[in-house]
């Protein structure tokens, strides 16, 4: 089962929360598509890919978001990956739970670029220990530049 790109209406505004999935932490970031923004606001821990229901929960008590987005993380020929699966079910949970649309983008390569955007604020240095919440913001960034287009 697939979950759709984006919403029917693609001119009302949105806030949404999106997610960069995965099986030991998931990455959460907020924006809204006024301004097409978003800033990484929370890494979850996760149990073989389960977060914390009531953390996620008052994450989506505090920014209130319309909608919810998530990274697909297919293979980088394009082809389906185990997680991309997992990443699914994930999305499912996630509109079966709180009732908002769930949509889903491509993310190859969304946790490398946030890699090297970090080793460039930092000048190679340091790098923060998690950026799951940099490539969520990457993931809604791109989905943002998409549903504008």
């Amino acid at each position: 089962m697939s979950i759709e790109a984006f919403p029917a209406n693609r001119s009302k505004k949105v806030k949404a929360l999106a997610f960069d999935y995965g099986t030991q932490r998931i990455g959460v970031a907020y924006g809204q598509s006024l301004t097409a923004t978003a800033k990484g606001i929370a890494v979850l821990k996760a149990k073989d890919g389960i977060p914390n229901w009531s953390q996620l929960e008052g994450l989506i008590s505090d920014w209130q978001p319309d909608v919810f987005v998530v990274g697909l993380p297919y293979n980088l020929d394009g082809s389906d990956s185990e997680l991309l699966i997992r990443a699914i079910k994930f999305a499912n949970r996630l509109h079966g739970r709180f009732g908002k649309p769930c949509f889903g983008i491509d993310e190859r390569l969304s946790s490398k670029a946030a890699i090297e955007l970090v080793a460039e604020e930092n000048g190679n240095a340091k790098k923060r220990a998690a950026i799951d919440d940099l490539a969520a913001q990457i993931i809604l960034e791109n989905w943002f530049a998409e549903l504008n287009t």
